[in-house]
């Protein structure tokens, strides 16, 4: 079982930046893929960026590409998310999610990950 508990969420001004975190609790969380993913209302959940076990290798979404940065520390069993040039877009709730992927998955697929947060909101205003 893994638990998972997103932070750092807030309301930052358009072009600002954003750091969340993302802790996790379970033996499993360093054979576990993880991902960011985030729902603005009235939309539905999308991906946003992943990063696999190791650590190794990074996916991003075009939206977030260049301005996004993920990356995990095994060691803390945590996952992070640098957000920064926000803007008024990218406010939403975040979630994390882990999974265990096998090669070649679709890492943009929410049904992928078998693990969800609770989720942090992050506004942005222009």
């Amino acid at each position: 079982q893994v638990r998972l508990v997103e932070s750092g969420g807030g309301l930052v001004q358009a072009g600002g930046s954003l750091r969340l975190s993302c802790a996790t609790s379970g033996r499993t969380f360093r054979n576990a893929d993880m991902a960011w993913f985030r729902q603005a209302p009235g939309k539905e959940r999308e991906f946003v960026a992943y990063v696999m076990m190791s650590g190794g290798s990074t996916y991003y979404d075009d939206s977030v590409k260049g301005r996004f940065t993920i990356s995990r520390d095994n060691a803390k069993n945590m996952m992070y998310l640098q957000m920064n040039s926000l803007k008024p877009e990218d406010t939403a709730l975040y979630y994390c999610a882990a999974g265990t992927l096998r090669s070649g998955a679709n890492v943009k697929n929410i049904q992928q990950y078998d693990y969800w947060g609770q989720g942090t909101q992050v506004t942005v205003s222009s």
